[in-house]
C-alpha cells in the first residue's frame, strides 16, 4: 500500500482519509521500510498534508494506541512535540544547549485546570536533553511517571490529573522514532500524534506550530468528533495561547469551526517580551512552575492563566474567556492549583514502578 501511496503524494495527489488510514496502519506496525516511511512522509509535507489525510493518520494511530478506561468528563491539552526534530527545536530555542526560549506553559497549566475543577490530561515524553521535555520536568516536581495504566485512571478519577507517558500509551510509534529523529523535520506525526490522545478526550486545547494549520486541525478534530477545542499558534511562543502578541485561533463549537486572533491586552494583561517567558533546564522550569502556583504575579503566571482560561471554555464549564481567566486566577490564589501538584506527587509515590519500554 505504500508505495502506491508515495507515487500519488510525489507527483502532488491527495490521500483519500481510508487510504491515509490503511498506509498509516502499514507504517505502525512495521510492514514499511525506513526509506519508505521517510519518502513518505516528506512527500505528505512538501505536498501539504489534507484534513482527510490527518484525520486518517489520527485514526490509525488512534486504532493502534493503549486507551484509558475512564470517564469523558475531562480535556486534553497537547501541543507540538519539541522533543524529537532538531527543526522544532532551533524554532524554539536560542540554542540547542540552552534549552527553550519559554518555560514549560502547558506542563504548569494542568495544574491551574484541575484547580478550577476540569479532569485534564496530558501527553509528554522523555527528552533528548535535559533541557527539553514536560516529563522531565515533572519528575523535578515530585512526580513519578513509571506507573501503570491502572494507576493513571485512578489519579484521573481521584487527583483530576492524568499524565499520559509516551513509550508506555504510544508504543506503537516505536517503528517510526529513529527514523523520525534521524530525519530532523517535522512531520505528519507531530500534527497527527496530540491527536491520539488515549483517555479520548472530546475537549481539547491544541498548539501547532504554524499559524495555517489552527482552522485545519481544527476540522480535523471536528472529523474526530471533538465537541469543542481551541487550536492556537501564538505570537513569540508558538504553540500556546501568547501574552506576547496575537495569538491565531479556531474555535471549535457546535460543529462549526471561528477563527480569530486574540490579543492578551484586550483581557487585561500587559503584553510581555518573550525573555520575560524564559525558561531553561528541567531544574529552573521546574522552579518556575512552583512559583507561579505560589501566586507570584507576573507574565509568567499570566500565560499560564490566559492558556488555563481556554482549557475551561473548551470544557464547558465557563462560555467565555473572562470568566475563564476568573477561575484561573481563583484556582492559583486559593491555593487549589498547588494541592493538585501535591496530590499527584503524593498519589504517583504510593504507585508501583512499571517498566518503561513495553
Amino acid at each position: 500500500m505504500i508505495k502506491e501511496a508515495i507515487k500519488k503524494v510525489v507527483i502532488g495527489q491527495d490521500l483519500s482519509e481510508a487510504s491515509m488510514e490503511e498506509t498509516m496502519l502499514e507504517v505502525l506496525e512495521g510492514k514499511a521500510t525506513a526509506s519508505q516511511v521517510g519518502s513518505f512522509v516528506t512527500a505528505l509535507r512538501m505536498k501539504g498534508e489534507t484534513i482527510e489525510e490527518l484525520t486518517g493518520a489520527a485514526k490509525a494511530l488512534r486504532n493502534k494506541v493503549v486507551t484509558l478506561d475512564v470517564n469523558n468528563n475531562l480535556i486534553n491539552l497537547d501541543r507540538d512535540d519539541i522533543n524529537v526534530e532538531d527543526e522544532t527545536i532551533l524554532a524554539t530555542s536560542e540554542s540547542m544547549e540552552t534549552g527553550t526560549n519559554t518555560f514549560n506553559v502547558s506542563t504548569a497549566t494542568i495544574f491551574v485546570v484541575a484547580g478550577g475543577g476540569i479532569k485534564v490530561v496530558r501527553q509528554g515524553n522523555w527528552a533528548r536533553s535535559r533541557y527539553f521535555g514536560a516529563a522531565d520536568v515533572l519528575e523535578n516536581l515530585g512526580i513519578k511517571l513509571d506507573i501503570s495504566r491502572t494507576d493513571v485512571e485512578k489519579c484521573i478519577e481521584e487527583v483530576g490529573i492524568g499524565f499520559l507517558f509516551a513509550p508506555l500509551f504510544h508504543g506503537i510509534m516505536r517503528h517510526v522514532e529513529g527514523i523520525r529523529a534521524e530525519m530532523g523535520i517535522r512531520t505528519i506525526f507531530n500534527l497527527s500524534a496530540p491527536l491520539a490522545n488515549p483517555a479520548n478526550s472530546s475537549a481539547h486545547v491544541l498548539g501547532v506550530y504554524d499559524s495555517l494549520l489552527t482552522e485545519k486541525m481544527a476540522q480535523v478534530l471536528k472529523n474526530l468528533g471533538a465537541t469543542q477545542a481551541f487550536v492556537v499558534y501564538g505570537e513569540g511562543t508558538f504553540d500556546e495561547i501568547s501574552i506576547c502578541g496575537p495569538t491565531q485561533i479556531s474555535y471549535l463549537k457546535n460543529g462549526d469551526v471561528e477563527s480569530f486572533q486574540l490579543k492578551p491586552e484586550d483581557y487585561g494583561f500587559k503584553k510581555a517580551d518573550r525573555k520575560d517567558l524564559a525558561g531553561g533546564d528541567a531544574q529552573k522550569n521546574s522552579r518556575i512552575i512552583h512559583a507561579i502556583l505560589d501566586g507570584e504575579p507576573g507574565p509568567k503566571r499570566d500565560m499560564v492563566v490566559l492558556n488555563a482560561a481556554a482549557a475551561f471554555v473548551a470544557a464547558g464549564l465557563d462560555s467565555n474567556l473572562k470568566d475563564g481567566i476568573k477561575r484561573a486566577e481563583h484556582a492559583i490564589d486559593s491555593g487549589a492549583a498547588k494541592e493538585k501538584l501535591d496530590a499527584l506527587a503524593r498519589f504517583t509515590s504510593s504507585c508501583g514502578i512499571f517498566a518503561r519500554a513495553l
